[in-house]
This record gives C-alpha cells, structure tokens and sequence, in this order.
C-alpha cells in the first residue's frame, strides 16, 4: 500500500486506514484481505475519516431531536475531493451530506433541527475544512462554503462594506444557510440571504462541477439557493456587500393589540423606515399574556443618532415601554453571541429544540397567531422566543423558496424557537406534537414551512403540497442534477 492510499483515512493505526468499500462488508481495510467487489476509494487531497469519535461529531445536530452516524467523515483538501468522492458514493449508493460545523468553541455541529444534514449510513462532508475568503471585492466577496457568517461580516467591516444581509446569529456556515434560504432583519430591503448570492460554485449529484449565476446556468443557480441540499454541495460563493455604517439605534416597540401591531410593522416596512425590521411575540412581564414587539433599527454615521421623533412619527405603540439601545454596528450584528452565552450558562443549549419556521400570507396570518398564543404558554419558551414579522413578498426570488401562493404582496415569517431547559425534557413528545398540529393548521391557511424547523411524521403527500405547482420541477432538477439520489435524504422530500 502506498504512502498516498495511506494519507486517505485517519486511524489508530496504519492498519485501520480504509483501502475500499464493499457492499458486503462496508469499508475494508488494510489488515484485512478485500472481498471481491471492493471498491478502492480515490487519492484525495484531504482525509476521509472513520475513527468513532470522528463520526460521533457527525451523528447528531443542533436540534437534538434526530441522530444516526456516517460512515465516514470527509475533510475535503480541495473541491476535486468533493467531486471524487460524490462520483465513488453514487458508485456505490452511499448518501452523501454537508455538514456545516457551526457554532463556536468545541461546540461545532450542524444546525439543522430535525436530522435534515444527517446521513446515517453514508458520507458526512466537513464544510469547515473549507473556509477561505478568497477576496472582498467594492460590493461583493468570494468565500468558501464553510465561511461563517461571522468571519466574512468581520473581513466586509475591515473594509467599510457588510454582507447585505445577515442572520440573527452568525456562527453558521454561508453554504448551509443559503442552501435553506436565511431569514433576518433586512428580508425586507434584500430578501433572505440566499437572495444576496450573485453566484456560486457547485458540485452536482452527477459529480459535475458548475459555474452558476443568474445570467449563466441559471437551472442550476436557482435549484440549490434554497433548495435544501437536494441538487448539488455548494463549495463556492459570490456573496452581495453594500456599504457599512458605523453605529446601530435599536428601538423597541410593544403593542397590546395584534392588529394594530401589524398595521405598524407593515406601515414601516412600505416607508422603509428602518435599516432592520423585525418583531415578534413575547410575554408579558409576569408571564400571564402576550404583547407584541416590533425590533427597528436604524444605522448611522457620525456623532448624531437619527431623529427618534421623525422614526416613530405616526405609531401606535404603548410609547411608555419604548426600549432604545444605541451600539457600533459592529455590536449590534454580533448581539446573539451573549444570548448564546446566557443559553449555554443556563444549561438550554445542549437540549432538544423543536422549533417551528413557517411564511404566511398577511391575510391569514391573524387567526393562526391567535390560535398560537391560545395554547402556547411563557414556560413553553423555555430560554427561547418567537418571530413574527412582515416583508414584501417581492423581495424573496429565488424559486426553491416556497411562498404562500396567495399573491398577497405583504409575507409574514413566524417563529417558534423553542430552547427548553432541562427541566422540560420530558415535554419535548408534547411539544413535536404541538408542531405538527399547527404546521398542518398554517398549511390550512395557505401557509409554507421553512426547512429548517422540526415537523414530525412529514408524508410524501405533504411534501408534494408544500412545493405545490412547483413539484414536478422539484422532480424533473432532482433527476438532472442527482439522479441517484444521494444528496441530502434528511430532508425526506423524495422519501
């Protein structure tokens, strides 16, 4: 066995390393002799890794709901790595998967809820080994797919400019998020995040390598922004920058009434009042009710912080609970890692999460909050929150992204973001169950899900309702672009 067969895999000892894969036995190794049919695995840049406490790293997320080992663990060297290894696992029938190890410190793991990263039985491919931003350019970056959030916004800044738009935390990795779609603050200006990305590098299910754009393959550019990992691994991308500013004012606003709450935040959200729009619904102060907040911020150079009078002129919020923050932007962006920190003190991080993510036509989003706040109660919560917020249903533009197809102009996402604390392990059945009963009551009123919440006992039927009209294109890029169906089967949409 040569020196580059043995740099393939990781063991305890030289004769672990991995030589083949045979459908009869799995991996084979070099102490022992190779059955017939062995599939010698290809000279990689990286590793391939099958040592237990490597694949233990791979076997859950950060839901906490789901588990199941890969087989094996690849840390591309290169993206040729990537492309040999989906050729060999399509040879061989081995699903394949990226996991985006996000997160900080020692705590690095997907952060899919529901097992949607996961491939028990298959190949779990690091994204973090690959983590290069190769140049920020006036508008835009090229980064890797395993580039977090927080490491591009931190490089845009020492330039002047900030990714365009942001996810509330920012520990995760760019591919994984502009794979689902990527909610925050500035969906109402730029869209989700995956509505930012001016062009990606990308490794079909066919082994291909492609060049996407929206000018040039246009097919395979919007089949994986948002599509859930299905088509192709994103290795590569173009991310959109606009110009940073220096200082953030946070103003928050509370509401007692649901209608006049939306009314407000559709207000600012037309006059474009605010750089970051979001909100949510959140207990009162001793815990018996729920009010409604709008979370407006604006962004601001110089010594003078905008006009807080000319901001809120015309809002009917209880101006006696009026919050304001002034901070650098810089603070602001970065504001969830002391909420993250406050989680992992408080013991909520490590337990299960069955959060729920759904988009709703404006028309029909009242009853379903309604029924929400009718059952949910404050304990629910746990270390948790929910969103609600509006945003012109426009802005969102990439296909893969289910939308209400009602044609309102106004969308709503709603979030149930659920961290129990570990006293409430025992209600997590409940709260699973509490999920799918008002996922099926949201898709009743013309509502879609959002891939990355925990809806338990999805169906065919239901994934074919979810993509709607969109279903038999679904189909037809699932058998273009992975005709084996090997990428990503945690997300159960061909199931």
């Amino acid at each position: 066995m040569t020196t580059s067969r043995r740099a393939l895999f990781k063991g305890a000892a030289a004769s672990a390393v991995v030589v083949g894969f045979s459908q009869a036995g799995g991996w084979v190794t070099a102490a022992a002799a190779a059955p017939a049919g062995t599939v010698p695995v290809p000279a990689l840049d990286g590793t391939l890794e099958t040592a237990p406490s490597v694949l233990a790293g791979f076997s859950h997320d950060f839901g906490e709901l789901a588990g199941g080992a890969p087989r094996a663990v690849l840390r591309p060297g290169s993206d040729a790595d990537i492309v040999k290894i989906i050729r060999y696992a399509r040879r061989l029938k081995l699903p394949v998967a990226v996991n985006g190890q996000s997160g900080t410190g020692t705590d690095l793991e997907s952060h899919s809820n529901y097992g949607q990263a996961l491939v028990p039985g298959g190949i779990a491919i690091d994204s973090r080994s690959r983590h290069t931003i190769h140049r920020i350019d006036t508008g835009s970056a090229v980064v890797d797919a395993g580039v977090t959030w927080a490491q591009l916004a931190d490089a845009a800044l020492a330039t002047g400019q900030t990714p365009a738009a942001l996810t509330d935390y920012l520990n995760l990795s760019i591919g994984g998020v502009i794979s689902v779609g990527g909610a925050g603050g500035t969906v109402q200006r730029y869209g989700l995040l995956c509505d930012t990305v001016l062009e990606v590098d990308v490794i079909l299910g066919t082994g291909e390598l492609v060049t996407a754009s929206a000018t040039s393959r246009s097919d395979v550019f919007n089949a994986v922004l948002a599509g859930g990992g299905q088509y192709g691994i994103i290795t590569r991308a173009k991310i959109k920058l606009v110009p940073a500013k220096a200082r953030a004012l946070n103003l928050n606003l509370y509401y007692d009434d649901l209608a006049t709450y939306m009314a407000d935040a559709e207000r600012v959200m037309r006059e474009a009042r605010f750089e970051h729009q979001e909100g949510g619904i959140v207990p009162t102060a001793d815990g018996s009710g729920w009010r409604y907040k709008i979370e407006a911020v604006s962004y601001y150079d110089g010594p003078a912080a905008p006009d807080q009078a000319r901001l809120l002129a015309g809002l009917r919020d209880d101006r006696a609970s009026l919050e304001v923050a002034d901070s650098t932007y810089r603070e602001w962006i970065f504001r969830a890692d002391g909420w993250e920190a406050f989680l992992k003190d408080g013991g909520y991080w490590p337990q299960a999460k069955p959060w729920l993510s759904m988009v709703f036509p404006a028309a029909s989003v009242r009853p379903f909050v309604r029924a929400v706040i009718a059952e949910l109660t404050a304990a629910d919560l746990g270390g948790g929150f929910t969103g609600l917020y509006p945003f012109p249903t426009r802005r969102l533009t990439r296909p893969m992204f289910m939308l209400p197809g009602s044609g309102d102009p106004v969308t709503y996402l709603f979030d149930l973001l659920r961290f129990p604390g570990p006293d409430q392990t025992g209600d997590i059945p409940r709260m699973l169950s509490q999920n799918r009963r008002l996922y099926d009551l949201g898709v009743s009123l013309g509502a879609k899900r959002y891939l990355v919440g925990a809806v338990p006992n999805m169906t065919g039927a239901d994934w074919r309702r979810h993509f709607g009209p969109q279903w038999p294109i679904v189909r037809l890029a699932k058998q273009r672009f992975d005709p084996d169906g090997i990428l990503t089967p945690g997300q159960g949409f061909f199931a």
